[in-house]
């Protein structure tokens, strides 16, 4: 069987949410184990990998918790919140023997890294994997624009949108049995369509940069590595 990657560099963008597990806020730690195994296993074959964290398990700017405040205040405290699931992810990566380096766009010296951008490509050429958090460091952007940044800085072949669903499906696919999976859609296709693959804003700067992205389901075992082994695995979205 061959074991030759179809990618030599990505970016994983995870939510906060998929670090809940079953449960309803925080941090739950069989689930960050898990995935932080399908990494490790992704980083063993040569693959170099970045991330890039939500902090909607904790806090999120448009949430009700949110309501009222001043959205750049409330979007401030949820970059803080993508800097402690990134500690977190961090820390499970130690106890697997995957190093991990954390960098933010909020300068907190004390406690991470400040995001630099020959630093991270260095890390990702050691092998290391690189944790970006704080989003862009502006509020009114989302983590997906964050991962599309980041993404093209890093000049990564591809962006995977880590989700509780396998791909984007022509409806949702929980209350709509016979709803189809798009095994590939064009981002004009994503756009136009409404498919709520990324925030539009991350879908036209992936678009401009050819820079594909795969939707898959970080929940379902192995599915990490099938997408990068190219596989037929989620949905790719390209141009």
């Amino acid at each position: 069987m061959n074991q030759t990657p179809a990618y030599r560099r990505i970016l994983l963008k995870l939510s906060g949410e998929a670090l809940m597990g079953d449960a309803s806020y925080g941090i739950d730690r069989a689930t960050i184990d898990r995935i932080v195994d399908e990494i490790a296993e992704v980083v063993n074959l040569g693959v170099e990998v970045a991330v890039v964290i939500g902090g909607g398990n904790i806090f999120r700017g448009v949430t009700p918790a949110a309501a009222h405040m001043d959205r750049a205040t409330a979007d401030y405290m949820g970059m803080l919140a993508t800097v402690m699931n990134a500690l977190a992810l961090q820390d499970a990566m130690r106890r697997v023997n995957l190093t991990g380096r954390v960098q933010s766009a909020l300068n907190i010296e004390q406690v991470v890294e400040p995001y630099i951008r020959g630093k991270a490509m260095r890390y990702l050429e050691e092998g290391k994997v690189v944790i970006f958090a704080a989003g862009t460091g502006n509020p009114f952007f989302t983590t997906d624009t964050a991962a599309a940044l980041r993404g093209m800085e890093m000049n990564v072949e591809l962006v995977l949108k880590a989700t509780k669903v396998d791909g984007v499906y022509t409806d949702d696919p929980l209350t709509h049995p016979d709803a189809m999976r798009y095994k590939e859609l064009t981002f004009d296709e994503a756009i136009n369509k409404n498919l709520k693959v990324m925030d539009a804003t991350a879908l036209t700067l992936c678009r401009g940069q050819k820079l594909p992205i795969n939707v898959f389901s970080i929940f379902k075992p192995a599915a990490l590595k099938r997408v990068v082994m190219g596989e037929d695995e989620g949905t790719m979205v390209h141009v």
